[in-house]
């Protein structure tokens, strides 16, 4: 992404997997530069290439700078990159269970300080007091964010503020997406989600069926599980509401790319259908031992995500994008799938929504559900990017 480090222009590059630790900042006169490490071309070419951008005959110690520092830092394909990655996933294969990955910097890492902040999160506005939350009789599944909950905390309390008590002993088959796994793959983990609370705990049964019905369809403890917030945001939640022994469901939800770029619907591959009619043959027996929470955020627009232009939140082109969200949530809400993926699909989903698997994953495997809105929202992550996200519930 372009470096958000003020005084330190460039390209800031650092490893999502977190195979690789490093954050660099590339300076803008060599960011061109990274081209010439395609597997393809020379060191002749990234030579010629560093002369024509320095307007310098004498490159050799820039060169041998850039390389090593790529290399140190993991960013390129070759022996050093394979170890890092070789050893994480060890370590995540050996682990007992799956450690927060987020606590300390997308939340607090002190339980104390987590319980304030929590609170702060989720109370009303500027009310001392909580609020009595809207019922939440017949309720059966919730969407909140995936986002920082320091952005995004209005939306994921008008979506948790609807969990009583009464919800507690059921398995939360939590629908995440997954950032970094394959397109059409759903990640599966057998490890308690730890976070600060606790240690939470696996339905290993429904984990055993699934793997059963749709074996090509999963990936089995999914190295994403190790780095990716969607699902972790959403234990954090669950637990601060019911104790940290809660029981879960946690899959991520691969993109559906294939479905989006060369059209049709996601079920049409058959691993994906059998995945879906697996989890559908579990809604339909387990019924209300189960609730389903989505942890989905929807647009991402300005120039972070790609886009030519400087996007503020609720302003110019953002009202446009706010219009549209709301025509797929409204397509969401009255439990139309076909309606709602076909809007997915126009421009190749333009407005680049990273819930939109795990929601329609919801949609087929629920077909009966039927939504209300409870907030919608719009967040500027950086001053030129915007993520929307929304709370909502969902009834038969």
């Amino acid at each position: 992404m372009p470096s958000p480090v003020d005084g330190r222009p460039g390209l800031l590059i650092r490893d999502s997997f977190h195979y690789s630790d490093a954050v660099l900042i590339i300076p803008p006169p060599l960011v061109e530069c990274l081209a010439c490490f395609d597997g393809q071309q020379t060191q002749l070419d990234l030579r010629a290439a560093l002369v024509e951008v320095t307007g310098q005959l004498q490159v050799g110690e820039i060169e041998e700078q850039l390389i090593d520092i790529l290399t140190r830092s993991g960013f390129l394909e070759e022996e050093v990159f394979f170890g890092m990655k070789q050893r994480r996933e060890r370590e995540f294969a050996e682990a007992p269970v799956r450690a927060p990955s987020h606590a300390g910097s997308g939340y607090p890492n002190d339980r104390e300080e987590l319980r304030e902040t929590m609170t702060e999160w989720m109370l009303d506005g500027d009310k001392v007091e909580e609020v009595s939350p809207p019922s939440s009789s017949g309720l059966i599944a919730i969407a909140a964010p995936h986002v920082s909950p320091s952005g995004g905390y209005e939306s994921y309390r008008a979506a948790y503020r609807l969990l009583g008590p009464q919800y507690k002993d059921r398995t939360f088959v939590i629908l995440g997406t997954s950032h970094y796994g394959a397109p059409e793959r759903f990640g599966l983990t057998r490890k308690p989600y730890v976070t600060p609370w606790g240690e939470s705990r696996i339905d290993n049964g429904l984990i055993d069926e699934l793997t059963r019905k749709a074996p090509d369809a999963i990936a089995m403890e999914d190295y994403c599980h190790a780095v990716e917030h969607s699902i972790e945001f959403q234990v954090l939640f669950l637990q601060s509401i019911f104790g940290a022994d809660i029981r879960i469901l946690p899959i991520l939800c691969g993109s559906y790319a294939q479905s989006i770029y060369r059209g049709g619907k996601p079920e049409e591959n058959e691993n994906v259908n059998r995945f879906l009619g697996a989890l559908g043959e579990i809604a339909a027996r387990e019924g209300d031992r189960l609730l389903w929470v989505l942890g989905i955020d929807m647009a991402h627009m300005g120039r972070r995500y790609g886009d030519e232009f400087a996007a503020l939140a609720d302003e110019s082109e953002m009202l446009a994008v706010g219009g549209r969200d709301r025509e797929r949530m409204e397509r969401i809400a009255a439990g139309d799938a076909t309606g709602f993926w076909d809007l997915v699909q126009e421009n190749h989903d333009d407005l680049k929504w990273c819930g939109s698997s795990p929601v329609y994953t919801f949609m087929k495997a629920m077909p009966n559900a039927r939504g209300t809105i409870e907030h919608y929202e719009q967040w500027n992550i950086d001053p030129q990017s915007v993520v929307s996200f929304a709370g909502m519930s969902f009834r038969i």
